[in-house]
């Protein structure tokens, strides 16, 4: 399948990289440090969502602020995580005005893990840009404004049923990646890859966009027909 847009947005955790694990620890010890029940926070709904979000659902409005800024602080001191297949080769790849990424974590710790990545990092959108995270749009379009482009020349690449609520809701032409959940948890996406080895970048002429190649799982949705 061929993809023609003038600029190629990524979510980080769960798209670029790996970073389950950690972000298990931090949420675990978080609950613990706060005296919370285990298992009140529910990890499998923590994808693609700000820590203000999570914790607000858990914590009264009073502590909210203190205690996001602590879970921050252990997201920072615990940066491990792997790239995912293709992520170095497709940023390499790309213009380097031609793509952004959008995250859900806040700058510091986005920026602690992209570097312990070693990956490129270009324009980047966290939660402390937005007033309100995905499956808000606002984060997408955010980034579409940055890049100076309009936001159904956009293509999304997301892992999470949030983030690509929050794509589509932008305008965006939304590719789903079954890195963290499955093919049947995310409806929202135009369509599915595995990862991001499964995108190729076709060279075009200077400002003139980007053509991306997807080996997809399965077929484009109707309304993908005819956009740019």
């Amino acid at each position: 399948m061929h993809v023609r847009a003038q600029a190629v947005l990524f979510d980080n955790d769960g798209t670029l990289i790996d970073s389950t694990a950690a972000i298990m620890r931090c949420w675990r010890q978080w609950s613990t440090e706060f005296g919370l029940p285990e298992g009140v926070i529910d990890l499998g709904r923590t994808f693609g969502r700000t820590a203000t979000a999570i914790a607000s659902e858990v914590l009264p409005p009073a502590l909210l602020a203190d205690a996001v800024g602590h879970y921050e602080d252990l997201e920072e001191a615990d940066p491990v995580c792997e790239v995912l297949p293709g992520a170095a080769r497709l940023l390499h790849a790309l213009p380097h005005d031609r793509w952004a990424i959008v995250t859900s974590a806040a700058f510091t710790v986005a920026l602690a893990r992209l570097t312990h990545a070693a990956l490129p990092i270009g324009t980047l959108v966290t939660a402390d840009d937005t007033l309100r995270g995905k499956p808000d749009p606002e984060p997408y379009l955010i980034a579409a404004r940055r890049l100076g482009v309009r936001p159904e020349d956009c293509v999304v690449f997301e892992d999470a049923p949030a983030g690509l609520r929050a794509a589509r809701a932008a305008g965006m032409t939304a590719v789903g990646l079954t890195t963290t959940h499955r093919a049947d948890q995310l409806l929202d996406a135009d369509v599915l890859v595995e990862n991001l080895d499964a995108v190729e970048v076709l060279t075009k002429p200077a400002g003139q966009g980007v053509n991306l190649v997807l080996r997809t799982l399965r077929p484009v949705a109707a309304q993908l027909a005819g956009r740019p």
